[in-house]
């Protein structure tokens, strides 16, 4: 086994050709011809070997299985493949991974593989099928032939060549950006439809979701380029690609998607936006989709909204001790703006809805205005925008005035008009809640200038800005400590006080190794960080001075508030994240 994990790690050219020597299986000058061609060619160095007759098929994958601890398999003698194994593998996987399920139990499932040292594939499929898989080699050849065996009663493509065929277009335009003429508008419409109704697609489409629910995944990206079709999962903020299907889908999987988001599949002109509800393993998911008309076909974007993984419990979140008693304290006064800030993506509604949990009582009428509405709470009153109809978050401000409130929350700030009812509602004696996209806490104050409110309305009613991101966790399982110099942490910013040195003088970091639990990432999860300033006296002065967003973070950090690199520091030193993410998630803010 020693020498099958060396094969792994070198990769299979060159630690091949040394074992195939000892071996005496070939000669070294055979295999320098090989390797030679190989560099020319780039074909794998085994399919090299077989077709220059250097070697026989069978002879080098029972070598492969014996030194890479992997079971040998002849599909032709193992008869007739169940058609569970056959289901549980969509063909276009099977086909671009060079696979082939044969053999499947309750929680386990058996695959022939072609290629021994692609290790990720069986990891991909454990992600997708939610079994232990287990693979076996076997030669390409009989795997081909598996496939046109097993999969052709599973193919789209005739369905796929009904809608060229009904679009009235040739095959080359279908895969590429589409033209219909308007007379055959409902002509097409009905081929898509009965493509997203083929059972094939379906499974493809459920397997897609299903994918990124067991992974974790906050947001799906489906995306066509001129020879291929793209899969990505963002799991943990970061965008991770998975195995796709054939690009001749693309069309098919966005008219499914789009029927079970009761949006109209003809319409490729404009975007779209729509919201399904699935059950996914006894679980409910609401999933907000998107579609973005793009050069070479629709781009889809789905949000996964999990109701259940939704953190209410503001002790959850993440925040440090100081920045909860300001923010606690401005969340508990009776009137006055607090406002949440942060890129896209950045947990603000979740923050927000958190707060809102807690002031959640009986004797309280909570109104909301969002655009949109991600998660329904209940005893809270909240209002879906509509900009078309004229229901802004201006107009829905204005109804609320009369609807006897004690707490609004208006999902964004983005014009002078919705600032200015804000702040007068607040000045009225309501407690309001909302976000602005802007990089740190100082920066609100110059954004609502810019927008045009004026500063003695600012300096009023602010009570607190609270700025935030999510910096990834890292894995529990995989989990290992390292040392550092401490110079090294001094050049990032980080200060001497905080810093515990070990006998050696070192400091002692954490990283994850990468494991199983985390697809070899070594992040699991997200935290928050979060920047949390009370507007006092002195800030107000400030405000009304139309001081500049340097003045008023530095008179910030005077009165005590932590920035969010000061609270990306805390988390890397309690072993909670990791270097890398403190600096790829608080780049732009270094002072500390």
């Amino acid at each position: 086994m020693a020498n099958a994990q060396h094969v792994i790690s070198l990769g299979l050219s060159r630690r091949l050709a040394d074992l195939l020597v000892e071996e005496n299986l070939v000669t070294s000058e055979q295999l320098q011809a090989a390797l030679d061609a190989q560099k020319s060619g780039g074909e794998k160095l085994g399919t090299l070997l077989i077709d220059k007759g250097l070697i026989a098929e069978e002879k080098l994958l029972q070598f492969l299985a014996e030194k890479t601890g992997i079971s040998f398999v002849s599909l032709a003698d193992i008869g007739d493949i169940s058609e569970d194994a056959v289901a549980a593998v969509p063909e276009a996987i099977a086909r671009q991974k060079m696979l082939m399920p044969f053999n499947k139990t309750k929680d386990r499932l058996t695959v022939a593989i072609a290629d021994p040292l692609d290790v990720m594939v069986l990891d991909d499929l454990k992600m997708l099928t939610g079994c232990d898989v287990v693979g076996c080699l076997a030669s390409e050849a009989e795997i081909l032939a598996a496939h046109e065996k097993y999969y052709k009663q599973a193919t789209s493509q005739e369905v796929l060549e009904d809608i060229v065929k009904q679009s009235d277009v040739d095959e080359a335009t279908a895969e590429g950006v589409e033209h219909v003429e308007e007379k055959n508008e409902q002509e097409v419409e009905t081929g898509l439809e009965k493509a997203a109704e083929d059972a094939p697609v379906i499974k493809m489409v459920n397997l897609i979701m299903a994918g990124a629910v067991k992974a974790r995944a906050s947001d799906i990206h489906i995306e066509t380029y001129q020879k291929e079709l793209r899969i990505r999962y963002r799991i943990d903020g970061v965008l991770h690609e998975q195995p796709s299907p054939p690009k001749k889908f693309h069309n098919a999987i966005c008219a499914r998607i789009k029927i079970l988001s009761n949006l109209n599949i003809a319409e490729k002109r404009v975007p779209q936006d729509g919201r399904m509800r699935l059950k996914i393993e006894g679980k409910e998911i609401d999933l907000r989709v998107s579609v973005l008309p793009c050069a070479p076909g629709e781009k889809v974007v789905m949000r996964i909204l999990d109701s259940s993984g939704l953190k209410v419990n503001m002790t959850q979140l993440g925040f440090e001790p100081e920045a909860m008693a300001v923010f606690k304290k401005a969340m508990e006064a009776p009137y006055g703006v607090n406002l949440v800030t942060g890129p896209t993506g950045s947990g603000k509604s979740t923050t927000l809805y958190s707060a809102l949990s807690n002031l959640n009582t009986p004797d309280t009428n909570i109104m909301t205005a969002e655009d949109p509405v991600e998660y329904q709470l209940k005893g809270i009153n909240q209002v879906q925008i509509h900009n078309q109809v004229g229901l802004t978050f201006a107009a829905a401000l204005r109804s609320f005035l009369r609807q006897d409130p004690d707490v609004i929350m208006v999902g964004e700030i983005r014009d002078q008009e919705t600032a200015t009812i804000a702040i007068n509602a607040a000045l009225t004696g309501h407690l309001v809640f909302s976000t602005l996209h802007t990089n740190d806490t100082s920066q609100t104050i110059t954004r609502l200038g810019m927008m045009g409110v004026e500063p003695f309305l600012v300096s009023a009613a602010m009570l607190m800005v609270e700025a935030q991101r999510l910096v990834r966790g890292i894995c529990p399982k995989c989990k290992e400590a390292y040392e550092v110099e401490k110079d090294w942490m001094l050049k990032l910013g980080v200060p001497e006080a905080q810093l515990q040195q070990t006998d050696k003088g070192k400091i002692i970091l954490h990283k994850g190794k990468g494991c199983e639990n985390c697809a070899n990432t070594g992040y699991r999860g997200r935290q928050g960080l979060y920047e949390v300033m009370e507007i006092t006296d002195a800030i107000r002065q400030l405000i009304l001075d139309r001081a500049s967003a340097r003045e008023i973070k530095s008179q910030s950090m005077k009165q005590g508030m932590l920035t969010l690199r000061m609270c990306a520091i805390r988390k890397v030193l309690a072993g909670a994240t990791t270097v890398e993410e403190m600096m790829r998630t608080t780049a732009s803010d270094t002072d500390t």
